[in-house]
C-alpha cells in the first residue's frame, strides 16, 4: 500500500509540475493584448496554492507572455480579451519592422518619441506622401506589374550586395570582426557564384545578411536617443542619422560612378526596388488615423531595434532585417567628392 500510495503521489507531483511550467497562449499571436477583471474575487486557499506552485513559471525570463496570466492566479477570475489574429497587412509590417504594427493612432505603449520638431516634419511628410503617391508608389506599382518576380530578386539582391562594403566598414568601426569576416566572404562569394550578386549563394551556405551604416555605428558608440526629423525624399530619419550620412557617402560603390548616364539610372532602379518592398504596407497606411504618427513610430521602433541588435553579443544577435533608412547612394545627388 506504501508503494502504491508513494507511486500515485509522484504522478500527482508530475501532472501538477506540467501544468506550472505550460505557458499561457502560447499560440497567441504578439498583438493580442489581455485584460485583466477590474475587480477580481478574493483568493481562497486554493487559490493561494495554485498562485504558489505558479510564481516559478511566471518569474522565468522564458516566459514572459504567461507573466501576466501567472501573476492572477490559476483560481483567479480573468476576463478573456478577444483574440483577432493579425491581417497580412500586419504580418507584413511585423515582417519588416520587427515587431508588432503600433496602433491606429500610431501610438506605441509603453514608449514616447522624441520628436520635438513635429510641426516642421509633418509638413515634410506631407510633402514627401505627394511625391509618393504622384512618382515612387505608381512606378513601384508598374515594377512589380511588369517585372517578373525573379528578376526582381534579382535586383534586389544586387543592391544588397553593394551595400556590402558600408556595412563592413561599420561592423570594424564597432568592433565587430566576426562580423565583417562574415560579410567580407558573403560579398566575395555572392560576386562570383553570385554572378555579380544577382544570385544569393551565401543565403544558401548559412552565411547571415547583415547590414550596417553609420548612424547605427553612432548608436552603438553611445549615441542612444536622438530626436526625430524627416528630410525631403530621404523621409524618416533621426539628426543621429542625417550625420551617419556623412560616414557613409565615401564608402558608396554607386557614387564612384562618375557617368551620370549610368549613375542616376541605377539610383533610380533601387528606389522603385526599394519602394516595391513596401507595397505591403499601403493598406495598413492609408487606413491609419494619423499615418504621420504611425510612420514615425514604425521607423523609430526598428531603428532601435537595429542599434540594440547591434549591441548584442554574436550568439544572442537577431536577424537583420531589410535597411530601415533610404541608403544614401540610392538618391541622386551630386558627387561631391568628384
Amino acid at each position: 500500500m506504501n508503494v502504491i500510495r508513494t507511486a500515485s503521489l509522484l504522478l500527482l507531483a508530475l501532472a501538477l509540475s506540467a501544468c506550472a511550467a505550460k505557458p499561457a497562449r502560447d499560440s497567441a499571436p504578439a498583438s493580442v493584448a489581455v485584460t485583466p477583471a477590474s475587480a477580481p474575487a478574493a483568493p481562497t486557499a486554493a487559490d493561494s496554492a495554485a498562485d504558489a506552485a505558479t510564481s516559478p513559471t511566471a518569474a522565468s525570463p522564458a516566459a514572459p507572455v504567461a507573466a501576466v496570466d501567472s501573476a492572477q492566479g490559476d483560481g483567479a477570475p480573468v476576463q478573456a480579451a478577444t483574440e483577432v489574429a493579425p491581417t497580412g497587412a500586419e504580418d507584413d509590417f511585423a515582417a519588416l519592422y520587427g515587431g508588432p504594427a503600433p496602433t491606429a493612432d500610431g501610438a506605441e505603449p509603453g514608449r514616447s518619441p522624441y520628436d520635438p520638431w513635429e510641426g516642421f516634419n509633418r509638413r515634410v511628410h506631407a510633402f514627401n506622401n505627394v511625391v509618393d503617391r504622384a512618382v515612387a508608389r505608381p512606378l513601384a506599382t508598374a515594377y512589380v506589374n511588369v517585372v517578373p518576380r525573379f528578376a526582381r530578386t534579382g535586383v534586389t539582391n544586387f543592391f544588397s550586395n553593394l551595400r556590402a562594403p558600408v556595412t563592413i566598414t561599420n561592423q570594424l568601426l564597432q568592433g565587430r570582426p566576426g562580423d565583417a569576416w562574415d560579410s567580407l566572404g558573403r560579398f566575395m562569394m555572392n560576386s562570383t557564384l553570385g554572378i555579380g550578386g544577382l544570385f544569393d549563394p551565401a543565403s544558401r551556405a548559412l552565411v547571415p545578411r547583415r547590414s550596417e551604416d553609420f548612424g547605427q555605428t553612432l548608436g552603438a558608440w553611445g549615441w542612444r536617443s536622438s530626436r526625430y526629423v524627416e528630410l525631403p525624399f530621404f523621409g524618416p530619419r533621426t539628426v543621429r542619422d542625417v550625420f551617419g550620412l556623412a560616414g557613409d557617402i565615401p564608402l558608396s560603390p554607386i557614387r564612384t560612378i562618375e557617368e551620370d548616364k549610368i549613375r542616376i539610372p541605377l539610383q533610380g532602379l533601387q528606389l522603385v526596388d526599394m519602394r516595391s518592398q513596401l507595397l505591403a504596407l499601403d493598406d495598413i497606411r492609408d487606413g491609419a488615423v494619423d499615418e504621420y504618427a504611425l510612420t514615425r513610430d514604425a521607423w523609430l521602433q526598428r531603428r532601435n531595434y537595429q542599434i540594440q541588435n547591434d549591441l548584442r553579443g554574436r550568439r544572442d544577435r537577431g536577424k537583420d532585417a531589410d535597411d530601415a533608412p533610404i541608403p544614401v547612394d540610392a538618391m541622386p545627388m551630386p558627387n561631391w567628392g568628384n
